[in-house]
């Protein structure tokens, strides 16, 4: 594997750096501040547009759709050091249009939907007018496991009838949300992973309602958020069932992969950046007599973060290097580790940074308090790090000799 970033990839990181640094970072606080000013918690403060049509301007939108058609024709192993930028503030992935759950969604309009579905629902989403949701897990199973999800998709003559109750679907909170993808069951009788299927709902259908809003760790992730949602005798056309009945589990699949490089390489900037901010506030405070630099039990916490972050990043990168050479399924073992390393890395590095800063850091100042929050619910996001039971099987049924 070659660790050389391609020219073309080195160019596309300086321009976001560049846009990063004169856009992002300094309209971090008037977001905040607009957002403060809203009557409505649930709408995108006005700074959002501005930044995305700058970033339209600059050629910087879409960069995360691999298909030259629609996005920047980049691979996995070009785009993850795009997103790595992009991780570094929680606003920016949505100013390049590059933002969760709608780059997972447009992915999956992009492989499995039907011509209309594309006019209907991805050209919008392309063109960042609307927003979109993903409603898979619910709250009375194990939703870890996909194949317990019991909401039900059942036909109905030239429609399709929804019923069932949703949890942590991000993204439904924003007032610009206007189409779900929802995962049920289509016939439970099915090979077990044929049962579900995913369809298409218009949030305005009549049957879909919002139960309430879900915090985690006491933030709402406002305006996007994360909705518990309820589907009563939904009906949508058959038009807007994905790939067919039973393909549920393919297109998580396929949606998954690329979805996990973005959020550990975003992690990873993120974590950056908490390193950034521990340095600079070790090399500003005295205690004790001297810097905070000097003291041995803060140097340690800065050399093992940058070890612990490009230990994730050279594994996430390996893991985008493989995913295009050699595809998805070949591989699992490496999306899996990514999966538990990234967000337990982002954690500790997130967790330093916090004792550094002291009460500083356990407050809305730095914005070290949220990025905890946030590395920490990736834990669960995307499937729990349990995956370190996978990664465990995969070297399990390899064929091992003892030594002796």
């Amino acid at each position: 594997m070659n660790l050389e970033y391609s020219a073309k990839t080195k160019e596309l990181i300086a321009r976001c750096q560049s846009f990063m640094r004169d856009v992002v970072y300094p309209n971090e606080h008037v977001y905040a501040a607009q957002h403060e000013k809203q009557s409505d918690h649930w709408a995108c403060p006005p700074i959002m547009e501005e930044m995305k049509e700058k970033a339209r301007q600059a050629g910087l939108w879409n960069l995360f759709l691999p298909e030259s058609e629609y996005g920047a024709g980049l691979t996995n192993l070009e785009y993850a050091p795009l997103c790595e930028v992009m991780g570094r503030s929680p606003i920016a992935p949505e100013a390049f249009n590059c933002s969760a759950p709608d780059t997972g969604n447009m992915e999956v309009l992009v492989r499995y939907g039907t011509e209309e579905q594309k006019r209907l629902w991805l050209l919008p989403l392309l063109a960042g007018e609307i927003r979109s949701g993903f409603a898979m897990t619910e709250p009375d199973v194990a939703s870890s496991d996909a194949r317990n999800i019991q909401a039900r998709i059942v036909r109905d003559g030239d429609c399709y009838v929804v019923n069932g109750r949703k949890w942590w679907t991000s993204g439904a909170g924003d007032r610009r949300c206007r189409i779900l993808i929802v995962m049920g069951k289509t016939d439970p009788q099915a090979e077990t992973y044929r049962q579900q299927s995913m369809i298409l709902v218009p949030v305005d259908t009549p049957g879909v309602t919002a139960v309430r809003p879900l915090t985690v760790f006491g933030y709402d992730h406002a305006p996007h958020g994360h909705l518990e949602l309820n589907f009563q005798n939904v009906r949508v056309p058959i038009s807007n069932i994905l790939f067919g009945e039973g393909r549920g589990f393919e297109i998580a699949q396929g949606r998954l992969g690329p979805g996990r490089i973005h959020h550990c390489m975003r992690l990873i900037g993120l974590a950056e950046r908490a390193l950034e901010s521990m340095i600079a506030r070790s090399k500003t405070r005295r205690i004790f007599g001297k810097s905070m630099a000097e003291h041995g039990m803060l140097r340690e916490a800065i050399a093992l973060s940058r070890i612990e972050i490009d230990q994730a990043r050279l594994l996430t990168l390996k893991a985008a290097h493989m995913m295009d050479t050699v595809g998805n399924k070949a591989a699992r073992a490496q999306i899996a580790m990514i999966k538990v390393v990234a967000p337990r890395m982002a954690q500790a590095v997130l967790d330093r940074a916090i004792q550094i800063h002291g009460g500083a850091g356990v407050n809305g100042d730095f914005g070290l308090a949220a990025g905890w929050a946030w590395a920490r619910s990736l834990r669960l996001a995307d499937g729990p790090d349990g995956h370190i039971d996978q990664i465990a099987r995969i070297e399990l049924a390899k064929n091992t000799q003892l030594w002796l």
